[in-house]
């Protein structure tokens, strides 16, 4: 699909989204990422999909001065973040938390993404915004948050643990 793009797909800088998100899928998008820079000797930095989503949605809800933005992160929790319009940026680190405590955490009227309904319903008030996830929302944010090192962005500990170095008797 790369080699179909114009140019062959060469750029002179990739910019790669870093989470939150699956484990796997980040670890695959980001390695993919850095390796197409390091073969076409661009620059590649990364972004938080939940600054993306919450850029778009503010597009689409232009009276909102905040919102909040929250994913499904797997094992029944949200990622949770609440960004404000102007100047746009995050209020608080993003949280992986459940569901119920997202209900309480979270006041902003504009609620977005995958779980964004689900969280209106629970609080009872608040209206859904809308939006997938694309590249139309970019030029919206500010700078510092297209500038992550391209590192996946986790928001909880590992689900591996280690073996036990204890050997069975």
């Amino acid at each position: 699909m790369i080699a179909e793009l114009q140019n062959g797909g060469h750029a002179d800088h990739i910019l790669v989204g870093c989470g939150p998100g699956s484990f796997t899928g980040l670890r695959v998008g980001i390695a993919a990422a850095r390796a197409l820079a390091l073969g076409w000797e661009a620059a590649v930095s990364g972004y938080s999909s939940l600054a993306l989503l919450a850029a778009q949605a503010f597009a689409e809800a232009p009276d909102s001065e905040a919102m909040d933005v929250v994913q499904h992160g797997g094992h029944g929790e949200y990622f949770v973040e609440t960004f404000i319009r102007a100047p746009f940026a995050a209020q608080a680190p993003v949280v992986s938390i459940s569901p119920e405590a997202a209900a309480i955490r979270t006041f902003s009227e504009a609620v977005t993404g995958s779980a964004a309904a689900e969280l209106v319903k629970s609080r009872g008030f608040g209206r859904a915004v809308f939006v997938t996830l694309s590249t139309r929302g970019l030029d919206q944010l500010a700078a510092i948050h297209l500038d992550l090192p391209p590192t996946p962005l986790y928001v909880r500990g590992a689900d591996a643990q280690p073996q036990s170095s204890a050997q069975p008797r």
